[in-house]
């Protein structure tokens, strides 16, 4: 299996992290009715923690279909390479250490991290870029 489809697979077992690691604090906040009801009410806004991974996971779903582009893409076109798994890599460890980073509301290295991820996808993508030049 080409190890950009299990950077992939750990994606999307990064992306339970982030929707178990919200929700666990939205519960704490609004008890274990609101988790299990319809959540019509209108509530108060979140605390800092639970609104930090709320935007965490929403800033983690505006990469991840980037990142499933791009790795299966390099993947169909045989454009797969040490480069493009180098590139998997270092996406998924920066949204690894961005987690953490957010989580903790720790300012300007979380938006390094973020950066360094979109490197990450800049050396999966440019194989494709480039598949037809």
């Amino acid at each position: 299996m080409p190890i950009e489809i299990r950077i992939l697979v750990y994606a999307a077992i990064l992306l339970l992290v982030h929707i178990f690691a919200e929700g666990h604090y939205k519960t704490k906040q609004y008890g274990k009715q609101w988790n299990v009801g319809a959540r019509d009410e209108d509530l108060p806004p979140l605390n800092a923690v639970a609104g930090r991974l709320g935007r965490a996971r929403g800033n983690y779903l505006e990469t991840l279909p980037i990142a499933i582009i791009g790795l299966l893409g390099v993947v169909v076109a045989g454009k797969n390479s040490d480069m493009t798994a180098l590139g998997g890599w270092i996406w998924l460890g920066s949204r690894i250490v961005y987690l953490p980073l957010y989580w903790a509301g720790v300012p300007v290295v979380r938006t390094i991290v973020y950066m360094i991820s979109l490197v990450g996808l800049g050396f999966v993508l440019w194989p494709l870029l480039m598949a037809g030049a």
